[in-house]
C-alpha cells in the first residue's frame, strides 16, 4: 500500500522553485523582459528585508542545497519534513517517528557551506493529511495578521507550523514587535504552542551599547 501523502511532500517539488529563483536575483539586462519583471519583484522584496539581497541570496542557495542533499539521500521522501533558512540559520521542522532520519537530516544540513546553525525541531510523532491542512490554515492566518498589523515589518518573518506548534524565525525590530508576532500567533485557533527563534535587533543594539 502506498504511503500517505505527508506536508513536506508538498513542499519539496518547490526544490527546482528556489533554484530558478536564486538564478533569477542573478540575472541581468540579458534576461527575458517576464523573467526580469519577476527577478525585480523578487530584489525589491529582498532589499526590504533586514538581511538584504545578499543575505537572501545567500539563504535561498543554502536552502536549495540542503534540498539537494535530502534528495540525495532519500531523506526527503521518509520523512516529513521543512526547511526555513534565515542569515544562515537553518530551522529544521516536521514529523517523523524515525529517530535515525531526524539526526541524519541534522547532519546533511550542516556539510552545507555557509550555515551557521541548524535548529532541530523535528517532532518525533507522527503528522498526517489532516494535520497539515491545519497547519496550513494556521500559518495563512498568522502571515495574514502580521502582514496587516501596521506595527510589525512582516517581511522579516518566515513561519513554520507543524502539528498546531508554530515556529516562527527572522528579525524582530525590537521586543514589542516580536510579543506582537507572539501574541498573534498564540490566538489563533488549533495553535498549541508558539516557538521562537527570532533574532531581536534593538537588544543587539543595546547589547553592543553597554
Amino acid at each position: 500500500m502506498p504511503a500517505t501523502p505527508t506536508r513536506r511532500a508538498f513542499l519539496f517539488p518547490m526544490f527546482p522553485v528556489a533554484l530558478a529563483v536564486t538564478a533569477l536575483l542573478g540575472l541581468g539586462a540579458c534576461a527575458p523582459i517576464g523573467l526580469a519583471v519577476g527577478a525585480g519583484a523578487g530584489v525589491g522584496v529582498a532589499a526590504a528585508q533586514e538581511r538584504g539581497v545578499a543575505g537572501r541570496t545567500s539563504d535561498l542557495r543554502i536552502e536549495a542545497q540542503i534540498f539537494e542533499k535530502f534528495f540525495t539521500a532519500d531523506v526527503a521522501l521518509q520523512t516529513d519534513l521543512g526547511v526555513e533558512v534565515y542569515e544562515g540559520r537553518v530551522l529544521l521542522t516536521g514529523a517523523t517517528e524515525d529517530v535515525q532520519l531526524a539526526d541524519k537530516a541534522v547532519k546533511l544540513a550542516w556539510q552545507v557551506d555557509g550555515v551557521k546553525d541548524v535548529i532541530n525541531e523535528l517532532q518525533l510523532r507522527k503528522s498526517g493529511a489532516k494535520d497539515f491542512i491545519r497547519d496550513t490554515w494556521i500559518t495563512g492566518q498568522l502571515r495574514s495578521r502580521i502582514t496587516f498589523d501596521k506595527e510589525i515589518f512582516a517581511i522579516n518573518y518566515a513561519i513554520e507550523t507543524v502539528n498546531g506548534r508554530v515556529y516562527i524565525i527572522g528579525i524582530a525590530q525590537h521586543p514589542a514587535e516580536l510579543r506582537r508576532v507572539m501574541d498573534h500567533a498564540g490566538n489563533i485557533r488549533y495553535v498549541r504552542d508558539v516557538i521562537s527563534h527570532v533574532r531581536v535587533k534593538e537588544a543587539e543594539i543595546q547589547s553592543a551599547g553597554n
